[in-house]
């Protein structure tokens, strides 16, 4: 079923195109309907085949290497997947599956390649949009890359544990150990030389007492601080593999991008030489 120019208005890589342009690539493409849970392509399929989102949901997920699922992308309205195995013509790297009924615009590279021979121009309004979506993803990394992982935790840390780390710091500080010490030091000489005003002579079984509480209350305190402190250190390591992770799998599609990119701008050269030479 072929799509509608209107249709494509609605979509963010052809956003710049006129309506003769629009009117073209509707010409060329189609639209396919998916059920839930229907596979869109698999991992290793050839990859003459891209897509475009135009109603539903889709989950693009990889394997790492730990074979476990990895979920890539879900695309928004108008969001396009598919597109770098279709432009170089390789096996598809990821999977994609239609979680609810699901429309999407599909399109190969022959597609692309008549409209560019009918309106190179629409070349550079696709460059011009993928070239701003690079922007973003580098915005992206960088804006993964400078979080700061203390900050993110004690947003979510509660009034226990800011009270637990809070007792666990000033107890295990110089501060702590010169006060206790010269709280002894007032309390045993005042009950040694009070004589008569004592309230706990010597063996101070008052303040073993005391002692005993404080023991019995600061040590599960602070190793309540002591497993936040484990869990911090557990959320800085996940959250540095997940930065990394996430890096690594930006910089490589950047890098597909660029040089795909590359190539389509050697074709509209090629195109617009070509043009240039049948009209003269």
């Amino acid at each position: 079923m072929h799509c509608a120019p209107e249709e494509l208005k609605h979509v963010p890589l052809f956003e710049l195109f006129d309506d003769e342009e629009l009117a073209v690539l509707a010409a060329q493409v189609e639209i396919r309907r998916f059920a839930p849970r229907q596979r869109i392509f698999k991992i290793a399929d050839p990859g003459s085949k891209a897509y475009i989102l135009m109603s539903g949901s889709v989950r693009i997920t990889t394997v790492d290497e730990d074979h476990q699922e990895v979920i890539v992308d879900e695309p928004a309205h108008g969001g396009f997947f598919g597109f770098a195995s279709m432009l170089d013509e390789t096996p598809h790297t990821t999977n994609a599956m239609a979680m609810e009924p699901t429309e999407c615009i599909e399109l190969d590279r022959g597609d692309i390649a008549e409209l560019l021979k009918r309106k190179p121009m629409a070349g550079l309004d696709m460059l011009t949009v993928l070239g701003r979506q690079f922007h973003a993803s580098q915005r992206l990394i960088q804006l993964r890359a400078t979080r700061n992982a203390n900050a993110i935790i004690e947003e979510k840390a509660t009034l226990g544990e800011r009270v637990a780390d809070a007792v666990a710091h000033f107890g295990g500080s110089w501060n702590f150990i010169i006060s206790f010490m010269v709280v002894l030091v007032v309390y045993t000489t005042i009950n040694i030389f009070a004589k008569s005003h004592t309230w706990d002579p010597y063996p101070f079984i008052l303040l073993n007492l005391f002692l005993s509480m404080l023991a019995a209350i600061q040590a599960p305190v602070i190793m309540m601080s002591q497993n936040r402190q484990d869990t911090k250190d557990r959320l800085r390591s996940e959250l540095d593999f997940d930065v990394n992770r996430r890096a690594e799998s930006e910089i490589q599609a950047l890098s597909r991008k660029l040089n795909l990119a590359i190539d389509k701008i050697g074709d509209v050269e090629d195109l617009v030489r070509d043009s240039r030479r049948a009209t003269t």
